[in-house]
């Protein structure tokens, strides 16, 4: 039971901290829009690099990324309080039942880890060149983030059985 209980409550940590960062780029819109828009201009690369083809100076295009990022962030908010909910509901079931429930959030965590392995590393970091960036650059972020939600993704994933602990 206390393995079920711990997988709960770090979907709840991942599910509270895609809470706060949706809720932080609403309220605070232009902050992350600015780091967007920074990223897709290339501006702060090293000079004379020869990638600056890439570099989009577009607002809409700046506006729609960053909309995709913020509801991706939405999307996966909802399916880990959802799947939170699920487990619930499944906890003191049998463990073919509990994981079973896990699906959404196996879902969730999946794409959680691709926004940040695509988007940010991999387009980011490198399409725009985002790791040359001082000022506008991600990646730190990006890892610590991709490497918290795989290490709850892999203890998730690890089948519950009916006598542990």
């Amino acid at each position: 039971m206390m393995m079920r209980v711990a997988k709960v409550l770090l979907l709840a940590g991942i599910a509270f901290f895609y809470t706060l960062v949706v809720f932080n780029n609403l309220t605070d819109y232009n902050s992350n829009a600015q780091f967007v828009r920074h990223v897709l201009l290339m501006d702060t690369t090293f000079a004379g690099n020869h990638g600056m083809w890439r570099s989009i100076s577009s607002p809409v295009i700046d506006f729609l990324l960053y909309a995709t990022i913020i509801a991706w962030e939405a999307v996966t908010a909802v399916l880990l309080w959802w799947a939170i909910i699920r487990l619930l509901r499944a906890l003191r079931s049998p463990a073919a039942t509990f994981n079973c429930a896990k699906s959404i959030a196996v879902l969730a965590l999946t794409i959680s880890l691709l926004m940040w392995l695509v988007a940010f590393l991999d387009v980011g970091s490198e399409w725009f060149l985002m790791w040359q960036s001082s000022t506008w650059n991600g990646q730190q972020a990006a890892f610590r983030n991709f490497t918290v939600i795989g290490i709850v993704f892999l203890l998730l994933v690890q089948p519950d059985t009916d006598t542990q602990l």
